[in-house]
């Protein structure tokens, strides 16, 4: 691990100038990811900024009837939230499926949606990787890529988003907040808030540099049922091979977004019209234009039962 300074922010500002005056600098609060990767040296921030006494670890209520998650909410705290569970039940389902109970005590709502991709090339340094090298080429093209994307992808980059919990928020339509080195705010809708590949696959988001999250706000509930389910290759601790999340209404329509797919939580607002005719009709337009490779073909098909069999359940009387 390379030498770094470190310090600890007293205020959501002060972290996010603190990152603004040090470029590489990076905000620190479970390292659950972060950690590991500086052991590995893939990343070597000059600065690492502590912000876990910033206030930011409350669930509240908004006025709008949705809830404001803070930023160091614990993925364990999130998961069990009574409210949660009654009104979000996809996310508190998607939490529980991700990693494992030890890792769960200790990583927080904005580092989940921050966490670097599992890809086997992007963790090894003697490998070609444009995620962690820019215009370095993509091993995994062409190399093993069973688990990577086969929608959204590019040329430069076939990694997928591990997090469980960005796929349900993904679904939710929630909305990120943010604070800058100047105390400005504001919020990111999450459908705009991850970026595809396209050249710039090390670009992964649209926070600004030196930007902090600080919340994540969901709207008012939904309704009808909740799934989150996550095809993998053990039962614990691993990563999606697909993962569906989906809320059923009572009268057969709904949302359903999917992980495990894309280099970002994968929805398509247009497909849910489709649910009432049924997975096949919604997959057609959910992963259309998808160019699986000769590893992951099998993806398509395994998105498409895992939806009918959450359809068939979430219209069950």
């Amino acid at each position: 691990m390379k030498a770094f300074t470190y310090q600890r922010a007293r205020t959501p500002a002060e972290a996010a100038l603190a990152a603004e005056r040090t470029p590489g600098s990076r905000f620190v609060a479970g390292g659950t990811n972060l950690l590991d990767l500086m052991k590995l040296e893939i990343e070597t921030p000059p600065h690492l900024i502590d912000v876990n006494h910033l206030g930011l670890d409350r669930i509240e209520a908004t006025p709008q009837g949705g809830l404001r998650i803070g930023a160091q909410v614990l993925n364990v705290d999130l998961a069990g939230d009574a409210r949660v569970r009654r009104d979000y039940g996809v996310l508190s389902r998607a939490l529980l499926a991700g990693a494992s109970a030890q890792l769960r005590n200790k990583a927080t709502t904005a580092g989940n949606l921050l966490q670097r991709t599992r890809c086997p090339y992007f963790y090894d340094t003697a490998q070609a990787c444009n995620k962690r090298v820019p215009g370095s080429g993509c091993s995994a093209i062409g190399g093993y890529n069973r688990n990577h994307a086969i929608v959204g992808h590019s040329e430069a980059c076939i990694a997928t988003h591990p997090s469980d919990m960005a796929v349900a928020m993904q679904l939710l339509d929630a909305g990120v907040e943010t604070v800058r080195g100047d105390g400005s705010t504001r919020v990111i809708p999450i459908a705009d808030f991850y970026r595809l590949p396209g050249n710039t696959p090390h670009i992964e988001n649209t926070l600004a540099a030196g930007e902090l999250i600080t919340a994540v706000t969901l709207p008012a509930p939904l309704g009808g049922r909740h799934f989150y389910r996550k095809v993998r290759d053990r039962a614990s601790y691993a990563f999606a091979l697909v993962s569906v999340a989906a809320v059923v209404l009572p009268d057969g329509s709904g949302r359903v977004a999917l992980g495990g797919v894309a280099h970002k939580p994968w929805r398509v607002p247009a497909a849910e019209s489709a649910m009432p005719g049924g997975a096949h009709a919604v997959v057609e337009r959910l992963l259309a234009g998808a160019k699986p490779t000769d590893q992951n073909a099998f993806k398509v098909p395994l998105v498409e039962r895992t939806l009918a069999a959450v359809l068939a359940e979430g219209r069950k009387a």
